[in-house]
């Protein structure tokens, strides 16, 4: 089989579906149309633009924008034109993330939304080596050495009338090995990594995807998630691309929180069939639905809990669906016909599923899903695999795994000095394909200690069973263990989710163990629920009593892991016997959050030290202490 290029990916199959829609992009109220043969005219234009305009094969281009037509067909030129993209995350508030990408980068140009411009021209006076910006909307004040998108699609176009020949000459001369994007780590470090991914990388990563998840032709995926990860270009235009289906991004709003409230409108008004999510986003999902299930009364309440257990017990973990509870399969269409598919219309009704990844998605949200009838399939991967290394999909799923994965690919796990260890046994996750990066860009040392011999060492813990050989598990961070104060090492990762996602007075939890005399928690309460608990009961969710009340029940969703429902599940050294109550959210705000949406253990652990400190001492370890009641 050929090594595919980006360039030979697209001409291949936007001439396979030259006149099916590929993009979908809601412009002044009325969602707009765009075919395969124009999104490829669009970028052949946008390429040969660039090139007129002094883009050199190899040269870094910088993309700053949020979801939209012009951020793929804009990539696709800088790609056409024999540059690298280099995709900055809107979610960079600091000046000093987003200069450092750009300066490391060797950035010539950047491309940029007119939202995001003013960051831009907060630091170009610090970027030298950038000789054009281009702004991806029409402005009326365009600064020095700033220039319109659309300037340059004419350039384009004019240069194709003559030196088509030339410029297809140029894009058939990058090879598969040539690098497409340098795609930076989420920064949980002053300075994050520059993922090298090739060509290659990207279109093999869309053939091993086919190898455990298919589309068909004319889905619709509805993408929610930003389109600067490679989780939205794999997972996301490519394989929709090869399928011969559509893509819709969020309309964008005037600012972010304006642009996330139009993605359940976006959902209902795109109807998508498909989806992708990352286990925040499940979990305000969950939490939507649930909250409209509320409000049409105690009555639909009732039927909607015995619909959900009852489906969530026929169909157990997936695989196994049935067997003995074969008899609760009636009942299961009977409710899915009078709840859920109601459920479903709010999703616009046609969702087949979502494919999950980001992060470790609780077994209890995927049990969850299933049992609406809008499956949440697990998904593992990380950016230096571009990302894709094993997902769960429709027909092969088994709840708790990570998935199936993908063919070609030789996975391994393996012990802290490097040796393979058997089945059953937990270990790093080490992966060799065409999908691993290059490496990362200026970056030997960090090369050479993740890239051994071909094969990437992704940092994080799992393991493959015996009975489900194809299937990996992944249970957390290899690099992050806990120690307990005997030398015992474990995964936090799966208290911390089931917990989160599991009750809805816990927002979000970290477990802190360095070898001390217990596990500790550090807990974000919901503490709306909470109030509305203890108002309940008659008391004043500000009195003392009230706070008493809402610590006792965070106390008691933990102590269903030790002798409740879920007792055993965890061994008693992960579970905490001391709470720390947080009086904030984890946000990407306050950079607890990274642009991922994951929690960056290390700067909760060093933004609550103090709380870490006093929880190992006799007054801390008192679940109601002063700092615990003024966090209410």
């Amino acid at each position: 089989m050929k090594r595919l290029t980006i360039i030979d990916f697209v001409e291949k199959y936007t001439s396979e579906h030259s006149e099916l829609t590929f993009l979908r992009e809601k412009i002044n109220g009325v969602w707009t149309e765009t075919s395969y043969r124009e999104t490829r005219e669009e970028a052949h234009k946008i390429g040969a633009g660039l090139h007129v305009l002094g883009l050199k094969k190899g040269d870094k281009v910088s993309l700053l924008s949020q979801g939209r037509n012009l951020w793929i067909t804009s990539e696709l030129g800088i790609l056409y034109a024999g540059g690298v993209n280099v995709p900055l995350s809107i979610k960079l508030t600091e000046s000093t993330d987003l200069l450092f990408r750009i300066q490391h980068s060797e950035s010539r140009y950047i491309i940029v939304s007119e939202q995001q411009l003013p960051k831009v021209r907060n630091i170009i006076g610090q970027c030298p080596l950038v000789e054009k910006i281009i702004v991806l909307d029409s402005i009326s004040d365009y600064g020095e050495n700033e220039i319109s998108i659309y300037d340059i699609i004419k350039t384009g176009e004019r240069y194709l009338q003559d030196h088509s020949d030339d410029f297809k000459a140029l894009y058939e001369s990058i090879g598969p090995d040539d690098y497409a994007n340098i795609s930076y780590t989420s920064g949980t470090t002053a300075d994050p990594k520059g993922i090298l991914l090739t060509h290659r990388n990207y279109t093999a990563n869309v053939e091993q995807g086919s190898s455990v998840i298919q589309c068909k032709k004319h889905d619709v995926m509805l993408i929610i998630l930003p389109l600067d990860h490679c989780f939205a270009h794999v997972a996301g235009f490519y394989t929709m691309m090869s399928y011969g289906g559509s893509i819709a991004t969020v309309p964008v709003g005037k600012t972010a929180i304006a642009t996330l409230k139009n993605i359940p409108i976006a959902i209902k008004e795109v109807k998508p069939m498909l989806m992708l999510s990352v286990p925040t986003l499940a979990r305000n999902f969950r939490k939507n639905i649930e909250t409209s299930i509320k409000a049409k009364g105690k009555t639909v309440e009732r039927l909607y809990e015995f619909a959900l257990n009852n489906a969530i017990k026929y169909n157990k973990e997936y695989w196994n669906r049935g067997g003995w509870q074969a008899w609760r399969w009636p009942l299961v269409k009977l409710f899915d016909k009078i709840i859920f598919k109601a459920v479903r219309e709010g999703f616009g009704g046609r969702m087949r599923f979502f494919v999950g990844g980001g992060a470790l998605l609780d077994i209890e949200l995927q049990r969850y899903f299933c049992a609406v009838g809008m499956p949440m399939f697990q998904g593992y991967g990380l950016s230096e695999a571009t990302p894709i290394i094993c997902a769960n999909s429709d027909g092969h799923a088994i709840f708790g795994s990570s998935g199936r994965i993908v063919q070609p690919l030789d996975l391994k796990i393996c012990d802290e000095d490097g040796n393979e260890v058997p089945h059953g046994q937990k270990g790093e996750i080490v992966i060799k394909g065409e999908n691993v990066m290059a490496g990362y860009w200026k970056n030997p040392e960090s090369t050479a200690k993740t890239l051994v011999n071909g094969w990437l060492h992704t940092g994080d813990l799992g393991y493959v069973k015996d009975e489900h050989p194809g299937y990996l598990w992944v249970v957390g961070r290899f690099k992050s263990l806990l120690i307990t104060a005997d030398g015992e090492k474990y995964s936090p990762e799966g208290f911390e989710d089931g917990l989160a996602d599991g009750s809805k007075y816990i927002e979000q939890v970290i477990l802190h163990n360095n070898q001390d005399p217990y596990t500790m928690a550090l807990i974000v309460p919901n503490k709306d629920t909470l109030r509305e608990l203890v108002k309940g009961k008659g008391l004043d969710p500000a009195s003392d009593e009230g706070k008493r009340a809402m610590l006792q029940k965070i106390q008691d969703e933990v102590n269903e892991y030790r002798n409740g429902k879920f007792a055993g599940m965890f061994p008693e050294m992960c579970l905490p016997k001391a709470i720390a109550v947080l009086p904030e959210d984890f946000t990407e705000q306050n950079q607890l959050l990274n642009s991922s949406m994951k929690i960056v253990r290390g700067r909760v652990e060093e933004r609550y030290a103090d709380r870490i400190k006093y929880a190992y001492t006799a007054e801390g370890k008192e679940l109601v202490n002063e700092k615990n009641m003024a966090s209410l």
